[in-house]
Protein backbone atom coordinates (compact mmCIF):
# COMPACT_ATOMS: atom_id res chain seq x y z
CA UNK A 1 0.00 0.00 0.00
CA UNK A 2 1.44 3.41 -0.38
CA UNK A 3 -0.51 6.14 0.63
CA UNK A 4 -1.15 9.34 -2.62
CA UNK A 5 -2.57 11.97 -3.75
CA UNK A 6 -5.82 11.58 -6.22
CA UNK A 7 -7.84 13.90 -8.06
CA UNK A 8 -11.41 12.64 -9.13
CA UNK A 9 -12.53 15.94 -10.60
CA UNK A 10 -10.75 19.48 -11.22
CA UNK A 11 -10.91 22.28 -9.18
CA UNK A 12 -9.88 23.85 -6.00
CA UNK A 13 -7.28 22.79 -3.52
CA UNK A 14 -9.99 21.00 -1.82
CA UNK A 15 -9.79 18.18 -4.87
CA UNK A 16 -6.54 17.16 -3.81
CA UNK A 17 -7.07 14.18 -1.77
CA UNK A 18 -5.05 11.42 0.33
CA UNK A 19 -6.10 8.02 -0.37
CA UNK A 20 -4.10 4.60 0.46
CA UNK A 21 -3.57 2.40 -2.84
CA UNK A 22 -1.98 -1.05 -3.86
CA UNK A 23 0.85 -0.63 -6.49
CA UNK A 24 1.07 -2.59 -8.95
CA UNK A 25 4.46 -4.21 -10.07
CA UNK A 26 6.59 -2.29 -12.41
CA UNK A 27 5.65 -2.52 -15.85
CA UNK A 28 8.28 -3.36 -19.09
CA UNK A 29 10.82 -0.67 -19.18
CA UNK A 30 9.72 0.69 -15.79
CA UNK A 31 11.23 1.21 -12.14
CA UNK A 32 9.52 1.07 -8.59
CA UNK A 33 10.55 4.10 -6.60
CA UNK A 34 10.13 4.55 -3.04
CA UNK A 35 10.18 8.40 -2.70
CA UNK A 36 11.64 10.68 -0.39
CA UNK A 37 11.00 13.97 -1.71
CA UNK A 38 8.74 15.48 -4.18
CA UNK A 39 8.91 18.55 -6.35
CA UNK A 40 5.64 20.78 -5.86
CA UNK A 41 5.39 23.28 -8.93
CA UNK A 42 2.95 25.63 -10.15
CA UNK A 43 2.10 23.10 -13.35
CA UNK A 44 0.63 21.33 -10.58
CA UNK A 45 -2.15 23.80 -10.24
CA UNK A 46 -2.47 23.54 -13.93
CA UNK A 47 -3.32 20.17 -13.98
CA UNK A 48 -5.63 20.12 -10.72
CA UNK A 49 -7.85 23.35 -12.08
CA UNK A 50 -7.83 21.53 -15.60
CA UNK A 51 -6.24 24.42 -17.32
CA UNK A 52 -4.26 21.42 -18.69
CA UNK A 53 -6.16 18.47 -19.42
CA UNK A 54 -5.18 15.16 -17.63
CA UNK A 55 -4.10 12.05 -19.31
CA UNK A 56 -6.70 9.85 -16.94
CA UNK A 57 -9.10 10.84 -14.95
CA UNK A 58 -8.97 10.24 -11.60
CA UNK A 59 -5.22 10.82 -11.66
CA UNK A 60 -1.83 11.75 -8.87
CA UNK A 61 -0.51 15.25 -9.95
CA UNK A 62 3.30 16.20 -9.52
CA UNK A 63 6.15 15.74 -12.09
CA UNK A 64 8.66 16.06 -9.72
CA UNK A 65 10.18 13.55 -7.50
CA UNK A 66 13.24 11.60 -6.36
CA UNK A 67 13.91 8.29 -3.97
CA UNK A 68 15.35 5.23 -3.94
CA UNK A 69 14.70 2.42 -6.58
CA UNK A 70 13.29 -0.45 -5.15
CA UNK A 71 11.77 -2.56 -7.89
CA UNK A 72 13.17 -3.16 -11.63
CA UNK A 73 10.33 -3.76 -14.55
CA UNK A 74 11.28 -6.57 -17.24
CA UNK A 75 13.84 -5.00 -19.72
CA UNK A 76 15.49 -2.17 -17.59
CA UNK A 77 19.24 -2.67 -17.78
CA UNK A 78 20.46 1.14 -17.11
CA UNK A 79 19.58 0.89 -13.51
CA UNK A 80 19.75 -1.01 -10.31
CA UNK A 81 17.51 -1.62 -7.24
CA UNK A 82 19.16 0.39 -4.94
CA UNK A 83 19.96 3.01 -7.21
CA UNK A 84 19.10 7.16 -6.31
CA UNK A 85 16.82 8.62 -8.80
CA UNK A 86 15.53 11.80 -9.78
CA UNK A 87 12.96 12.94 -12.32
CA UNK A 88 10.72 15.78 -14.25
CA UNK A 89 9.41 14.20 -16.92
CA UNK A 90 6.09 12.23 -16.32
CA UNK A 91 3.45 14.95 -16.60
CA UNK A 92 1.59 13.30 -13.36
CA UNK A 93 2.13 11.01 -10.50
CA UNK A 94 4.52 12.38 -8.66
CA UNK A 95 2.22 13.21 -5.14
CA UNK A 96 2.81 9.64 -4.00
CA UNK A 97 5.06 7.30 -1.34
CA UNK A 98 5.93 4.56 -3.70
CA UNK A 99 5.14 4.92 -7.93
CA UNK A 100 5.93 3.81 -10.86
CA UNK A 101 7.98 5.22 -13.62
CA UNK A 102 9.30 4.98 -17.18
CA UNK A 103 13.26 4.45 -16.40
CA UNK A 104 13.55 6.28 -19.81
CA UNK A 105 12.63 9.54 -17.56
CA UNK A 106 15.56 9.08 -14.83
CA UNK A 107 18.59 10.39 -14.19
CA UNK A 108 21.04 8.94 -11.36
CA UNK A 109 21.96 11.20 -8.93
CA UNK A 110 25.38 11.87 -8.46
CA UNK A 111 27.59 12.07 -5.35
CA UNK A 112 27.18 15.34 -3.30
CA UNK A 113 23.85 15.94 -3.96
CA UNK A 114 21.27 14.97 -1.83
CA UNK A 115 17.36 13.58 -2.64
CA UNK A 116 16.18 16.75 -1.45
CA UNK A 117 18.31 18.84 -3.79
CA UNK A 118 17.64 16.61 -6.32
CA UNK A 119 13.77 16.40 -5.76
CA UNK A 120 13.46 20.34 -5.50
CA UNK A 121 15.67 21.69 -8.62
CA UNK A 122 14.93 19.16 -11.36
CA UNK A 123 12.12 20.71 -13.48
CA UNK A 124 13.17 24.59 -12.20
CA UNK A 125 16.66 23.47 -12.32
CA UNK A 126 16.35 21.92 -16.05
CA UNK A 127 14.01 24.83 -17.07
CA UNK A 128 16.42 27.45 -16.08
CA UNK A 129 18.61 25.68 -17.90
CA UNK A 130 16.96 25.48 -21.15
CA UNK A 131 15.89 28.82 -20.96
CA UNK A 132 19.31 30.40 -20.75
CA UNK A 133 21.34 27.74 -22.84
CA UNK A 134 18.69 27.06 -25.52
CA UNK A 135 15.94 29.20 -26.10
CA UNK A 136 17.85 32.23 -26.44
CA UNK A 137 21.79 30.89 -25.42
CA UNK A 138 22.81 34.43 -23.55
CA UNK A 139 26.26 35.36 -23.64
CA UNK A 140 28.74 37.87 -21.52
CA UNK A 141 27.57 41.43 -21.93
CA UNK A 142 23.41 40.51 -22.62
CA UNK A 143 20.52 41.88 -20.53
CA UNK A 144 18.18 39.98 -19.91
CA UNK A 145 14.48 40.58 -17.92
CA UNK A 146 13.82 37.92 -15.71
CA UNK A 147 9.91 37.93 -14.45
CA UNK A 148 9.34 36.03 -10.69
CA UNK A 149 12.62 36.31 -10.09
CA UNK A 150 12.31 35.24 -6.65
CA UNK A 151 10.35 31.77 -7.90
CA UNK A 152 12.31 28.28 -7.84
CA UNK A 153 13.05 29.13 -11.99
CA UNK A 154 13.94 32.42 -10.96
CA UNK A 155 16.17 32.21 -8.10
CA UNK A 156 18.58 29.41 -10.50
CA UNK A 157 17.94 31.52 -13.42
CA UNK A 158 20.31 34.10 -11.91
CA UNK A 159 22.71 32.97 -10.26
CA UNK A 160 23.22 31.19 -13.31
CA UNK A 161 23.02 34.09 -15.86
CA UNK A 162 25.55 35.85 -13.42
CA UNK A 163 28.12 33.19 -13.87
CA UNK A 164 27.74 33.71 -17.48
CA UNK A 165 28.35 37.05 -17.42
CA UNK A 166 25.03 38.18 -18.24
CA UNK A 167 23.03 41.73 -16.21
CA UNK A 168 19.76 40.28 -15.36
CA UNK A 169 16.83 42.47 -14.30
CA UNK A 170 14.10 40.96 -12.21
CA UNK A 171 10.48 41.51 -11.36
CA UNK A 172 8.49 40.10 -7.95
CA UNK A 173 5.56 41.20 -5.96
CA UNK A 174 7.61 42.27 -2.84
CA UNK A 175 10.61 44.12 -1.59
CA UNK A 176 11.20 41.55 0.62
CA UNK A 177 11.43 39.17 -2.64
CA UNK A 178 13.14 41.56 -4.73
CA UNK A 179 16.18 41.40 -1.94
CA UNK A 180 16.13 37.56 -2.20
CA UNK A 181 16.53 37.99 -5.73
CA UNK A 182 18.97 40.34 -5.60
CA UNK A 183 21.19 38.11 -3.08
CA UNK A 184 20.44 35.48 -6.10
CA UNK A 185 22.28 37.34 -8.74
CA UNK A 186 19.88 40.22 -9.97
CA UNK A 187 21.59 43.21 -10.85
CA UNK A 188 18.88 44.88 -10.73
CA UNK A 189 15.19 44.49 -9.15
CA UNK A 190 11.58 45.87 -9.74
CA UNK A 191 8.69 45.72 -7.15
CA UNK A 192 5.78 45.38 -9.69
CA UNK A 193 3.34 46.18 -7.46
CA UNK A 194 4.76 49.59 -6.43
CA UNK A 195 7.00 50.40 -9.82
CA UNK A 196 6.31 50.41 -13.74
CA UNK A 197 8.44 47.37 -14.83
CA UNK A 198 8.63 48.91 -18.64
CA UNK A 199 9.96 52.37 -17.37
CA UNK A 200 12.21 50.62 -15.17
CA UNK A 201 13.78 48.66 -17.65
CA UNK A 202 14.17 51.24 -19.82
CA UNK A 203 16.17 53.30 -17.15
CA UNK A 204 18.31 50.87 -16.07
CA UNK A 205 19.19 49.86 -19.85
CA UNK A 206 19.14 53.57 -21.20
CA UNK A 207 16.37 52.87 -23.12
CA UNK A 208 18.04 50.10 -25.23
CA UNK A 209 15.62 47.41 -23.81
CA UNK A 210 17.12 43.71 -22.98
CA UNK A 211 17.69 40.90 -25.43
CA UNK A 212 14.73 38.37 -23.76
CA UNK A 213 12.49 38.78 -21.62
CA UNK A 214 11.30 35.21 -19.82
CA UNK A 215 7.69 35.34 -18.83
CA UNK A 216 6.00 32.80 -16.72
CA UNK A 217 3.72 35.55 -15.16
CA UNK A 218 1.42 35.95 -18.21
CA UNK A 219 -1.45 37.88 -18.43
CA UNK A 220 -0.12 40.58 -16.17
CA UNK A 221 2.79 41.38 -18.04
CA UNK A 222 1.23 40.96 -21.53
CA UNK A 223 2.06 42.54 -23.53
CA UNK A 224 4.04 45.14 -21.61
CA UNK A 225 7.03 42.40 -21.51
CA UNK A 226 7.46 43.05 -25.24
CA UNK A 227 8.01 47.09 -24.76
CA UNK A 228 11.01 45.59 -22.61
CA UNK A 229 12.66 43.84 -25.23
CA UNK A 230 15.50 45.09 -28.31
CA UNK A 231 14.53 45.18 -31.66
CA UNK A 232 15.16 41.38 -32.90
CA UNK A 233 14.87 40.43 -29.28
CA UNK A 234 12.95 37.47 -27.78
CA UNK A 235 10.37 36.96 -25.83
CA UNK A 236 10.23 33.53 -23.96
CA UNK A 237 6.72 33.10 -22.31
CA UNK A 238 6.91 29.52 -20.54
CA UNK A 239 4.18 30.08 -17.70
CA UNK A 240 0.76 31.85 -17.26
CA UNK A 241 1.03 31.79 -13.57
CA UNK A 242 -1.55 35.06 -13.40
CA UNK A 243 -3.86 33.32 -16.32
CA UNK A 244 -3.58 32.62 -19.63
CA UNK A 245 -2.44 35.17 -22.35
CA UNK A 246 -5.21 36.46 -24.85
CA UNK A 247 -5.17 35.89 -28.16
CA UNK A 248 -1.95 36.96 -29.93
CA UNK A 249 -1.97 38.82 -32.99
CA UNK A 250 1.80 38.19 -34.39
CA UNK A 251 1.33 41.47 -35.95
CA UNK A 252 2.09 43.42 -32.77
CA UNK A 253 5.74 41.32 -33.00
CA UNK A 254 6.18 43.08 -35.76
CA UNK A 255 5.02 46.74 -34.25
CA UNK A 256 7.40 46.19 -31.45
CA UNK A 257 10.69 45.69 -33.25
CA UNK A 258 10.38 42.55 -34.89
CA UNK A 259 10.28 40.82 -32.27
CA UNK A 260 11.30 36.74 -32.10
CA UNK A 261 8.63 34.99 -29.69
CA UNK A 262 8.27 31.22 -28.42
CA UNK A 263 6.43 29.46 -26.20
CA UNK A 264 8.89 26.68 -25.07
CA UNK A 265 7.93 23.61 -22.65
CA UNK A 266 10.94 21.86 -21.08
CA UNK A 267 9.55 18.22 -22.70
CA UNK A 268 10.63 19.26 -26.18
CA UNK A 269 14.26 19.89 -24.68
CA UNK A 270 14.78 16.94 -23.15
CA UNK A 271 12.55 14.90 -25.62
CA UNK A 272 15.63 11.79 -25.83
CA UNK A 273 17.61 10.28 -22.92
CA UNK A 274 20.66 11.56 -24.68
CA UNK A 275 18.89 15.01 -24.73
CA UNK A 276 17.48 14.70 -20.62
CA UNK A 277 21.22 13.09 -19.74
CA UNK A 278 23.08 16.19 -21.39
CA UNK A 279 20.58 18.61 -19.45
CA UNK A 280 20.46 17.17 -16.34
CA UNK A 281 24.59 16.74 -16.37
CA UNK A 282 24.67 20.49 -17.32
CA UNK A 283 22.45 21.20 -13.77
CA UNK A 284 24.37 19.08 -11.59
CA UNK A 285 27.59 20.69 -12.25
CA UNK A 286 26.70 24.08 -11.39
CA UNK A 287 25.28 22.97 -8.09
CA UNK A 288 28.29 20.75 -7.28
CA UNK A 289 30.63 23.17 -8.03
CA UNK A 290 28.05 25.72 -5.77
CA UNK A 291 28.25 27.87 -9.29
CA UNK A 292 23.89 27.69 -8.27
CA UNK A 293 23.08 26.78 -4.57
CA UNK A 294 19.11 25.28 -4.57
CA UNK A 295 17.01 27.12 -1.57
CA UNK A 296 14.50 24.85 -0.05
CA UNK A 297 12.41 27.43 1.50
CA UNK A 298 8.93 25.58 2.26
CA UNK A 299 8.58 21.85 3.25
CA UNK A 300 4.94 20.26 3.50
CA UNK A 301 4.06 17.19 4.64
CA UNK A 302 2.15 15.06 1.81
CA UNK A 303 -0.97 15.04 3.62
CA UNK A 304 -0.79 18.84 4.09
CA UNK A 305 -0.52 19.21 0.02
CA UNK A 306 -4.03 21.18 -0.16
CA UNK A 307 -1.66 23.36 2.40
CA UNK A 308 1.05 23.75 0.50
CA UNK A 309 -1.12 24.68 -2.95
CA UNK A 310 -2.96 27.53 -0.75
CA UNK A 311 0.25 28.91 -0.57
CA UNK A 312 1.69 28.28 -3.92
CA UNK A 313 -1.19 29.95 -5.31
CA UNK A 314 -1.42 32.83 -2.79
CA UNK A 315 2.45 33.87 -3.75
CA UNK A 316 3.57 33.15 -0.18
CA UNK A 317 6.56 30.74 -1.27
CA UNK A 318 9.96 31.70 -2.53
CA UNK A 319 12.17 29.00 -4.41
CA UNK A 320 11.98 25.55 -4.02
CA UNK A 321 8.83 23.79 -2.45
CA UNK A 322 8.86 20.11 -0.95
CA UNK A 323 5.92 17.60 -0.18
CA UNK A 324 7.93 14.81 2.25
CA UNK A 325 6.02 11.69 1.83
Amino acid sequence: MSKLIEVTQTGGPEVLTLVERDIAAPDVGEVQIKQTAIGLNFIDVYFRTGLYPAPQMPFTPGMEGAGEIIALGDGVTSFSVGDRVAYAAAPVGAYAEVRNISAASLVKIPQGISDETAASMMLKGMTARYLLRATYKVKAGDTILFHAAAGGVGLIAGQWAKSLGVTAIGTAGSDEKCELAKQNGYDHMINYNTENFVERVKDITSGKGCEVVYDSVGKDTFPHSLDCIKPLGTWASFGQSSGPLPEVNLAILSQKGSLFATRPTLFHYIRTPELLAETANDLFNVVKVGTVKIAINQRFALEDVQGAHIAMEGRKTVGSTLLMP
